[in-house]
């Protein structure tokens, strides 16, 4: 497809649920930061907000600090990553028992990036748990969790095929998960087929898109040669020459994912997760253009009529 496309602003409200992706801070200007971004997002009500961990446990400490002020000081319910990556079977059942002992029932349960980085080739630590299905096998057994896994409309890029990449989630949903978040698109066609694929293969949790702000183009072009998404041509041109024009580059991010989600309502889809990396600008903005209110901005308006 060239563009998204939407004849006409869908029904929307109420029945239109979002999350947010935060990842834990490393310095006291970057926690600052996160905490003004929680605060501006939290009136949205959004469904969950989850905190990724990074490869090997390398955030460990810092993720469970994340989610556990989120958990104490905020009316959020927060999900805690948690990978496979650099860990044996105990190590990893310690941190799902630490996480369940100070309250957390929500998590994103991923296989997890290779130590090496995006892109090099995936090995399963010797002891470990091999894969995400693995994952969530464990996760059940250590509780009654809501556990949400990853999904790939244009195929993981360690996927010989679209089959095997559909028979891991398969594996992943009968092991326990909750539904399947996606790996960021721009392709809403492509999304819409691989729907179709998990649904004829019998998986019907839901398939909620990952929606990827663009905050800085070069970067998001960049991941995405390294995870397997595609960036169209359309998308490139939208960007072109604001590299060094932030003002004019949001204003385009926020059209582009506003668009992007508008067209996926219109053919029927009403959850979101959005990618914020730990900025409120994009998606607090897009959410407005959804008709997602703050909550005392609802309140007011109600009070008005």
């Amino acid at each position: 497809m060239s563009q998204f496309r939407f004849s006409h602003r869908p029904h929307i409200g109420d029945k239109i649920h979002v999350s947010f992706e935060f990842f834990p801070p490393k310095t006291d200007d970057m926690e600052r930061r996160l905490w003004d971004t929680v605060t501006k997002l939290q009136p949205l009500k959004p469904h969950f907000v989850s905190v990724t961990y990074g490869a090997g446990g390398s955030t460990r400490e810092r993720t469970a600090r994340t989610v556990r002020r989120i958990l104490q000081e905020t009316t959020l319910t927060p999900a805690a990553h948690l990978t496979c990556v650099g860990a044996t079977r105990d190590e990893v059942d310690q941190v799902i028992s630490e996480f369940k002992e100070i309250g957390i029932r929500n998590f994103v349960a991923l296989r997890g990036d290779p130590a090496t980085g995006v892109g090099t080739a995936y090995k399963p630590h010797p002891g470990g748990y091999a894969n995400g299905a693995e994952l969530v096998g464990a996760l059940t057994a250590h509780g009654d969790f809501d556990i949400s896994v990853a999904a790939y409309p244009e195929k993981h890029p360690q996927s010989p095929d679209f089959a095997t990449d559909i028979e891991m989630l398969k594996r992943k949903v009968d092991n326990g998960a909750t539904r399947a978040i996606t790996q960021f698109f721009f392709d809403n066609d492509a999304y819409e087929r691989y729907v179709e694929r998990v649904r004829r293969a019998g998986i019907y949790v839901p398939v909620v898109p990952g929606i990827q702000p663009v905050h800085n183009f070069s970067q998001v072009a960049n991941f995405a040669t390294r995870c397997g998404a595609l960036i169209p041509a359309w998308l490139a041109e939208r960007f072109e020459g604001l590299d060094k024009d932030p003002q004019t580059h949001a204003l385009v991010a926020a059209a582009v994912a506003a668009e992007q989600v508008l067209d996926l309502i219109e053919r029927g889809v009403s959850d979101f997760h959005f990618y914020t990396m730990n900025r409120a600008d994009l998606a607090f903005a897009i959410c407005h253009m959804i008709g997602i209110r703050a909550e005392q901005e609802s309140t007011a308006s109600s009070a008005a009529a």
